[in-house]
């Protein structure tokens, strides 16, 4: 249950006190790929070896500079890895977006959830992790084991820009695959809301997945509307629910 806070225009959802499930010990021996499992045996999820591979074939085109990540969705909120630095910033060219199906982790293959991707266009502010030298062999495999594992994302090098409006680095980000199964970007409105407001996985539900991530870009001074807009929706959603069930 969340506890809700109104504002004149926007609610602030708080969630709840509980800690995240993908820990960066969980991911470290594997434990997302247990999780899904449970919601569906039979899913085809990247191996260990094809996780490898995809972290080597990327890391061969690294620029010279320091190692950053970009987040956007719940590496702002949990990023379960070993961070150097944290500053806000700002890619040019891409937005964030509810396009990318979960089937697992954030939903089931009954109730499909939705989780954050970037896609073609616009700008998006968010908040870039660098990562120290000494730690990127541990810490690369922690997040491709994250976010390379069910498919529909493709890794890419980003400028982060900073609040003076320079670049202060190129940073690894997770793209959509437009052309992937699991891209829904042409989804409906209305879809996109019921799903937010009515799947749950093993890693959580998808609100749990939406509130935090307001909440987490709020802490950090962004404010989404194309965020919080859904935020109103699904809250609003919830609480019919209540009503009904009353």
């Amino acid at each position: 249950m969340y506890t809700v806070q109104s504002t004149t225009k926007h609610i602030i959802p708080t969630p709840p006190a509980r800690p995240p499930v993908l820990t960066r010990e969980l991911l470290a021996a594997g434990g997302a790929t247990v999780l899904v499992r449970q919601d569906e045996p039979g899913v085809r999820l990247l191996s260990d070896a094809e996780r490898r591979a995809s972290l080597a074939e990327f890391m061969s085109t690294r620029p010279a500079g320091d190692l950053w990540i970009f987040a956007y969705g719940s590496l702002v909120w949990n990023p379960a890895l070993r961070v150097a630095e944290r500053r806000v910033a700002e890619v040019r060219g891409w937005h964030r977006s509810f396009c990318l199906s979960m089937a697992v982790g954030r939903g089931t293959p009954d109730e499909p959830g939705l989780v954050l991707g970037l896609d073609h266009g616009g700008v998006c502010e968010g908040v870039a992790y660098r990562i120290a030298e000494r730690d990127i062999a541990s810490e690369l495999p922690i997040l491709w084991s994250r976010e390379m594992l069910i498919g529909g994302y493709n890794p890419t090098w980003v400028d982060v820009i900073g609040d003076d409006g320079e670049k202060f680095g190129v940073a690894i980000t997770f793209t959509i695959d437009r052309a992937h199964d699991n891209y829904a970007g042409s989804l409906p409105q209305y879809e996109k809301v019921r799903r937010l407001a009515m799947a749950e996985g093993s890693w959580g539900s998808s609100a749990d997945y939406l509130f935090r991530t307001i909440g987490g870009l709020r802490e950090h001074g962004i404010r989404d509307m194309e965020m919080e807009r859904p935020g109103d929706l699904v809250d609003a959603a919830s609480f019919e629910e209540l009503d009904e069930a009353a």
